[in-house]
């Protein structure tokens, strides 16, 4: 086994063996003004490709892909140009081991970055790239085994088990991959999830959600122990870390379920119309996740609900169950308007706004008689509580007011009656 000293060693006597000689200048020189020769071709070509790119008719998606592949134009160039200069020294009796270490490189950067172009986050494609290149350049050069000889050195013994640097990296590396493609399913599975008609909209999202979770741990599980690392190993601390876990991740960890139980009894789903009396908040759910539930309001306004929240708190669901509500509207008018007729009025009214419902009539009854007024209370039904009802609460009092204009009916004003004495 080579230990770090030596490795060093080995690459130093290399480095002064290969560069302190005039063909290495000769050499050098050569790929400086190969380099400057490549930048300029980038440089010249640049706008001419992007402007190309922006006048194809293709998805924007291919767009971005040839976009990043256009980035490779100086990469490609400085192939090309080192490739000619290498036939070009060696016709001089210089041997270009330079040219040709770089010419490897260059031509594993532009293959690897190519081939990753199916990813989409650039976050983790230009991870992807780095990990995967540095493991070429290593190979390249020839060091590959030596590196990962000397990975293998540093390392700590726990009981039977020995951990070594080397196990960590690959492990950290597997269970990335590992997690990514995990998401990558689970997307492609809640996709086909949701195009199943014959399933409820609860049901749809408790399945996604199950998939995701199930998936994600799978990942978790095979990346570890692809690593060569005892799960067992996890039992010695498992109870501090338990423990730990499940003080710092409590509200987590109780909206996640929270969110399950809400979907398994379906008493709130992704399209129902809810109220939130403490939260002050009034619209229809969009998305239900693992630790929210995101209700957008008629403002446009996204609240962000706990789903403990939705289980330990009041919450009116219009939807429910029959999706016919009820809209209670009180008014008054003047002591000297006829109840009967105000009565009729109000009903007639009612009926020619176009969301209340017509099969079932709207009825109007007296309240009481107020200190200034004769109160009633007009009731309608609506089929589509998730359009609003504020609005067509107003376009109920509009046709109120314009049907009491008409038949001359007063809706009064508070007013008081000041009665003022002669001292006896």
């Amino acid at each position: 086994m080579i230990d770090l000293t030596t490795l060093l060693t080995r690459i130093t006597e290399w480095l002064t063996r290969t560069f302190w000689s005039v063909d290495t200048a000769i050499e050098g020189g050569f790929i400086v003004a190969a380099l400057l020769m490549a930048a300029l071709v980038h440089r010249l070509l640049k706008p001419k490709t992007k402007s190309l790119i922006e006048r194809l008719s293709i998805p924007f998606r291919f767009k971005v892909i040839l976009s990043n592949l256009a980035a490779l134009t100086y990469h490609i160039a400085a192939l090309i140009i080192l490739g000619l200069g290498s036939v070009i020294l060696e016709a001089t009796g210089i041997v270009p081991n330079i040219c040709a270490i770089l010419i490897k490189l260059l031509l594993a950067w532009v293959a690897i970055r190519t081939a990753l172009q199916f990813v989409n986050n650039p976050v983790i494609r230009n991870i992807f790239m780095a990990t995967i290149w540095a493991v070429a350049a290593l190979s390249i050069f020839g060091i590959l085994d030596q590196t990962a000889a000397s990975l293998d050195s540093l390392g700590v013994t726990l009981g039977e088990f020995r951990l070594s640097a080397l196990a960590v990296i690959k492990g950290a590396f597997a269970l990335f991959i590992l997690i990514y493609l995990a998401q990558i399913a689970s997307s492609f599975c809640e996709r086909r999830i949701q195009e199943a008609q014959s399933l409820s909209i609860a049901s749809r999202v408790l399945i996604s959600k199950i998939v995701h979770v199930a998936l994600i741990v799978t990942a978790l599980l095979i990346g570890i122990t692809s690593a060569g690392i005892d799960l067992s190993l996890f039992a010695v601390f498992g109870g501090a870390v338990g423990l730990g876990v499940g003080f710092g991740l409590q509200k987590g960890i109780s909206n996640l379920f929270s969110g399950m139980l809400l979907l398994m009894d379906q008493s709130i789903k992704p399209g129902d119309v809810l109220e939130l009396p403490e939260h002050g908040t009034f619209g229809w759910v969009s998305t239900m996740g693992a630790r929210y539930t995101e209700i957008i309001t008629r403002d446009n306004k996204s609240y962000l609900i706990p789903n403990e929240d939705l289980i330990t708190q009041r919450v009116v669901n219009w939807s429910h169950g029959d999706s016919l509500v009820r809209i209670h509207l009180a008014f008054g008018v003047h002591y000297d308007s006829d109840p009967h007729e105000v009565t009729k009025i109000a009903i007639e009214a009612a009926k020619t706004v176009d969301r209340v419902v017509k099969d079932k009539d709207p009825v109007c009854w007296i309240t009481e008689f107020g200190d200034s007024s004769v109160n009633f209370d007009l009731r309608f039904w609506i089929k589509d509580a998730e359009g609003g009802v504020a609005n067509v609460r107003g376009q109920v009092f509009m046709a109120l007011w314009d049907a009491f204009k008409k038949h001359g009916i007063q809706i009064p004003y508070p007013h008081r009656e000041v009665i003022m004495r002669e001292p006896s």
